[in-house]
């Protein structure tokens, strides 16, 4: 049984959305940094190097570090976590604005207040906390235990990092104290199993991959249990890409079989 797919115009869709928006992020940063490289260029050549410059370059390295988190943010805005990625493109917005108003504050009169040092600091370690945990969460698919639980490790311990580094910002250093070692051992140990997961999880991505059913030669292929409809789909191109990446080297069939089980209702 054959069932006709349903038309959709190309291009559309979140999907190419979120790819047109990486795209231009990649503009932005190599477009910052080309801008921040030739200011130096000109002022190692020239001689001449003055506020208005410094203020310039700095603010294109703004912008490039914005573009380089919100890549790693949009990531997963096409995925079932999409909401850890539009919060930690709020927060590297956020952290963006306040370092530009920083950048630009008259300083010959009185300074910013207190208050945009601390929202600069606080947003830009959740920006670079979630920018961490979004590139980890696009392993949030694999079925294999060991992958599941040491994701759940890993974003406890980003999690735990951040939260142990925006504390003494918010308590202006009250909390730990100059006395308080054992705050930052256990902040060490925090960041030891944050490591460990941001280089192990990759590599057992690869490893760890759902094996195929091996087939006597000769032999049919297995048919699954129970009464069977053939479907015959044509995918657009990027559904097929984003197909293959979840078979992680096995059969599409297969891959979409787990898609489908995992996302439709049971009844």
């Amino acid at each position: 049984m054959s069932t006709a797919p349903q038309t959709t115009r190309p291009g559309t869709g979140p999907v190419t959305t979120a790819r047109g928006a990486r795209r231009g992020m990649i503009v932005l940063v190599v477009a910052s940094l080309v801008v921040a490289s030739l200011l130096g260029i000109v002022a190692l050549l020239t001689g001449e190097f003055g506020e208005l410059q410094g203020r310039i370059v700095v603010t294109t390295l703004v912008v490039a570090a914005f573009g380089t988190t919100a890549l790693c943010h949009l990531a997963v805005v096409t995925r079932a976590v999409r909401a850890v990625g539009f919060g930690g493109l709020a927060a590297s917005l956020g952290a963006a604005v306040c370092a530009l108003v920083l950048i630009w504050q008259d300083w010959s009169g009185p300074g910013p207040g207190e208050g945009w040092w601390k929202s600069l600091a606080l947003l830009t370690i959740a920006a670079v906390s979630l920018a961490h945990a979004n590139l980890l969460l696009l392993l949030a698919g694999r079925p294999h235990p060991a992958i599941r639980t040491g994701l759940a490790v890993t974003l406890a311990a980003i999690a735990v990092v951040a939260v142990m580094l925006a504390i003494p910002v918010v308590t202006d250093g009250e909390i730990p104290g100059s006395s308080d070692e054992w705050y930052w051992r256990w902040f060490g140990v925090a960041g030891i199993v944050d490591a460990l997961g941001t280089i192990a999880l990759p590599v057992l991505g690869l490893v760890l991959r759902r094996p195929e059913p091996v087939t006597a030669p000769g032999a049919p292929a297995p048919e699954p249990a129970g009464e069977t409809v053939r479907l015959v789909l044509d995918l657009p191109a990027d559904l097929a890409h984003r197909l293959d990446d979840h078979a992680g080297g096995g059969s599409r069939e297969n891959a979409a079989l787990d898609v489908l089980h995992r996302g439709l209702p049971t009844g």
